[in-house]
């Protein structure tokens, strides 16, 4: 693909390389997804915020893992924003698209809706899980919330775990179309220095909130120079170019780093999707005894499920579930 090619760009990732610098990217384009992502649920506009923050990082740093794996992203904290969770699943065959969803769970008596959302989470933890299939362990890795944003979180925490220099840049909100209707648009860029063997990193801490490493403290030399340029350049960019449409990311790219030599790779297509299923739910119920599932059984008689991503809601017999009923389905064995 080169720049310049015409494509639809809402609800992409486009990978792309910085040649000169040595560093890599994406830009992000979420919109019909990130609507129904949060249609699921009527959350205050703190927590949308927080949301939509979560789920545009979520897939652009899930566009590196490989395909049929999954990607989560937790952010966990002791405020009235408790939890923001997303997953990212990598498409099963090329050319499909990656599916995210993400969902939220907060204190609705001590959430202030109309505040900014972030410093509402309190303290706690940014975590990145990533799951590589039934027969692997899942990698997880984790910083302590910190900055001014899940953004500066995600930054923090590929300076901790991975010890790669990283940059976001987001904007998202609703936007009004002619004749009315309102929807979400959301886009925003990543920067990621390439791995180096040894990386520069000194033994004192780093130069970040409570010394946590920061980009800088990663990089020395020719590797600083070309990552402050690139920084500064980006730092160039306005919300409209980042949210289109009538800017394509091909062009911004070229606006933005021409003399970095930008490289664009094949983008991918993200959209809505959650794997929940009656299977699903049998196979968690499963691990329950009889007296275990008594206490979950409504007064109608029945076990109930609801999915937090989707809504979802599943209505069981609870005769059927559970330890007791697998094993009468292997009685005759």
């Amino acid at each position: 693909m080169t720049i310049g090619s015409q494509i639809a760009w809402d609800d992409t990732i486009l990978p792309f390389q910085l040649d000169q610098s040595d560093i890599r990217g994406r830009v992000l384009r979420l919109d019909g997804t990130l609507d129904t992502i949060l249609s699921q649920h009527n959350y205050p506009p703190a927590i949308e915020a927080l949301v939509a923050e979560a789920a545009m990082l979520t897939a652009m740093i899930g566009q590196a893992i490989k395909m049929e794996w999954k990607l989560s992203l937790q952010v966990r904290g002791d405020g009235p924003a408790r939890l923001i969770a997303t997953d990212y699943y990598a498409p099963t065959k090329e050319g499909e698209p990656a599916t995210i969803r993400a969902y939220a769970s907060y204190d609705a008596d001590k959430i202030e809706p109309n505040a900014p959302g972030f410093p509402q989470i309190g303290k706690g933890y940014f975590a990145v899980l990533i799951h590589q299939g039934s027969e692997q362990k899942p990698y997880t890795g984790m910083t302590p919330i910190s900055g001014q944003s899940l953004s500066d979180c995600a930054q923090s925490y590929f300076a901790q775990s991975e010890q790669l220099p990283t940059r976001f840049h987001l904007t998202f909100g609703k936007s009004t179309w002619a004749g009315g209707e309102e929807g979400w648009r959301a886009g925003g860029i990543m920067l990621q220095h390439m791995p180096k063997a040894s990386p520069h990193v000194t033994g004192e801490g780093g130069s970040g909130e409570g010394g946590l490493l920061a980009a800088q403290d990663l990089v020395s030399d020719e590797d600083a120079e070309n990552w402050n340029r690139a920084d500064i350049l980006l730092s160039s960019v306005e919300e409209l170019e980042l949210v289109g449409p009538s800017v394509q990311p091909t062009d911004l790219l070229v606006r933005l780093f021409h003399e970095e030599a930008p490289r664009v790779f094949d983008p991918q297509a993200v959209s809505f999707g959650c794997p929940c299923s009656e299977d699903r739910v049998r196979e968690s119920l499963s691990i329950y005894s009889a007296k275990d599932l008594g206490h979950m059984t409504t007064e109608d008689g029945r076990v109930t499920a609801d999915c937090q991503f989707c809504g979802a809601h599943y209505d069981l017999d609870p005769a059927t579930l559970g330890k007791d009923a697998v094993d009468l389905d292997n009685a005759g064995d």
